[in-house]
């Protein structure tokens, strides 16, 4: 985020622009249009690629934050990790009542992906092949094609973890097209791993632009890709080519901008404006969304509201806690913990459970996970003093739980009523891609050096490491939830898995009576349904 220090001088320029205007005559501001803009006049050289290119990066981060509200979180909520804390939701509570066709995330991120990404990828790419694009060198040219087909294979990663079978479109339509029909999830998960491995042989090494797309990216989302087609040497390989790359390495000292603070090195991943190697020495970051205040397109559909949206979906209403005289106990200031509403909150597995075995890993230090919370409005008699839940009877859902301190803001620009903030956010992290690895080692039976890659960044976060016979599934995935809270899609990966609906017996006491193993994929939207008229849009099993 960068912040505006210097509002007179925009004043000045837009004063002086106004100036000019009023100093023209009529005849002169009168204009003929020669021609509307679109993709035939402007998919002609590199700069009319690349502004193709920063919609594709808008779309990508309105799949997390746009628009606003708890159901943007489909993707954590009723998951072992997660589930709703405001009593005036009910997301995923009941499954068999909640998730149906036609619910509002189901057709979210179905009309996301064929709607906004898919049509605007395959436009690129079918435009930079044409006869009218003019480029520089066939280098040039199919470093455009790779970062649209980057967006193209991400896209259809995620339908495929999340809907199984979905039709596979790669082509754009002059006309009405209403005869799709679904492709096997194995074969949609190979159609993304040829766009993956297209991109990862033309995109550069280094990005030219902070949040622009890599080769580390493409190489690090290959990885899961070999997994899920059952190639898990491939995988190993995909991740292996990240981690031994130059270009990235885990942080293990603390860095950045808030080092005049107390924390660590975990913590200082999260702090406002640590994530962009521009600013810092952050060399874990292989892609994170961009947000900056205050500036054309630096937010989710242009609207302030639709900033990172984490600290008002995850954080607890502290703000509302009274003191034991029934009084306010708290104040919103700007070095507080922001408005959170508690759409999503932690699980008792997330905050309790996976930190039994080293109580002392970094990850779960009061710098990144916030147990205790005290008194803050100099009004109340109480100031300063450590908020008892059991005396005053709060509400351990929504005012008081534990907070990933992830989703914590260092900047409140808007101030601290607006409940957002403007960091960068984490796509893609090197901690993950050892994950992956340590997944697809575990899976091609090699438990030895899967046990390194965790015990990895067991050692950046000094806790207890492990051996080659604790490796399983099920630590796997304890280990993401430790390390990536937050940061991933828990859905997604579960889906992929199929582990789903046994996780959630077992984590979530909200949901564990009402989900079905059918629900380990979403729906077919209805509405895509009924708009197919010409072609049987199967639905998945159960719906």
């Amino acid at each position: 985020m960068k912040l505006n220090k210097n509002p007179l001088k925009y004043f000045l320029i837009g004063a002086s622009f106004l100036m000019f205007l009023t100093s023209c005559n009529k005849e002169f501001l009168e204009e003929e249009p020669l021609g509307f803009p679109n993709s035939n006049n402007i998919l002609k050289d590199i700069g009319g690629f690349e502004s193709a290119i920063v919609a594709l990066h808008v779309a990508a981060r309105e799949m997390y934050f746009y628009p606003d509200g708890s159901r943007m979180n489909s993707l954590w909520l009723g998951t072992d990790v997660a589930y709703t804390g405001d009593r005036s939701l009910a997301d995923f509570e009941n499954y068999q009542t909640w998730l149906t066709p036609t619910q509002f995330s189901v057709e979210f991120y179905w009309d996301w992906a064929y709607l906004d990404v898919i049509p605007r990828a395959n436009t690129i790419i079918e435009f930079a092949n044409g006869p009218d694009a003019v480029w520089e060198s066939e280098e040039q040219k199919n470093t455009v094609i790779a970062e649209a087909r980057f967006f193209r294979g991400y896209v259809y990663n995620i339908l495929a973890k999340l809907y199984g079978d979905v039709p596979l479109v790669n082509q754009i339509y002059n006309n009405p097209k209403t005869d799709f029909v679904r492709s096997p999830r194995i074969e949609v998960y190979d159609f993304a791993k040829e766009d993956l491995e297209f991109a990862s042989q033309w995109l550069p090494v280094e990005a030219p632009f902070d949040g622009r797309i890599e080769k580390g990216a493409a190489d690090h989302l290959l990885s899961e890709v070999y997994i899920s087609l059952g190639d898990f040497d491939a995988a190993v390989a995909s991740a292996s080519k990240v981690i031994e790359s130059p270009r990235y390495e885990l942080m293990t000292e603390r860095f950045g901008n808030y080092l005049d603070k107390p924390g660590d090195v975990f913590a200082d991943l999260f702090k406002d404006e640590n994530q962009n190697r521009s600013s810092t020495t952050n060399t874990e970051t292989i892609w994170a969304l961009q947000f900056e205040f205050q500036t054309p397109g630096g937010t989710a559909g242009g609207a302030k509201w639709y900033s990172n949206g984490w600290l008002r979906a995850w954080g607890p209403k502290w703000w509302n806690i009274k003191d034991p005289q029934g009084n306010s106990g708290m104040q919103l200031t700007t070095d507080s913990l922001g408005r959170g509403v508690a759409w999503v909150r932690p699980s008792t597995y997330y905050y309790d459970k996976i930190w039994n075995e080293d109580p002392m890993d970094m990850r779960n230090s009061k710098y990144n996970i916030k147990r205790e919370y005290y008194y803050n409005n100099p009004d109340s008699p109480y100031f300063g003093e450590k908020v008892n839940p059991s005396i005053t009877n709060l509400d351990t859902l929504v005012q008081y739980y534990p907070m990933v301190m992830k989703i914590e803001p260092q900047l409140f620009p808007e101030g601290p009523t607006y409940g957002r903030a403007f960091k960068d956010t984490y796509v893609m992290r090197l901690a993950e891609t050892y994950l992956l690895r340590a997944e697809a080692y575990f899976r091609n039976g090699n438990l030895e050096e899967a046990a390194n890659d965790i015990n990895t960044l067991k050692k950046r976060a000094k806790a207890e490491l492990i051996t080659a016979s604790d490796i399983n599934i099920d630590y796997i995935l304890d280990e993401r939830a430790r390390e990536l809270i937050i940061e991933e899609p828990r859905r997604l990966t579960l889906n992929r898995l199929g582990l789903l609906s046994e996780r959630v017996r077992k984590y979530n006491p909200e949901s564990s009576s009402s989900v079905q193993d059918y629900h380990n994929l979403f729906p077919i939207p209805q509405s895509a349904i009924d708009a197919n008229i010409d072609s049987e849009l199967r639905q998945n099993p159960g719906y």
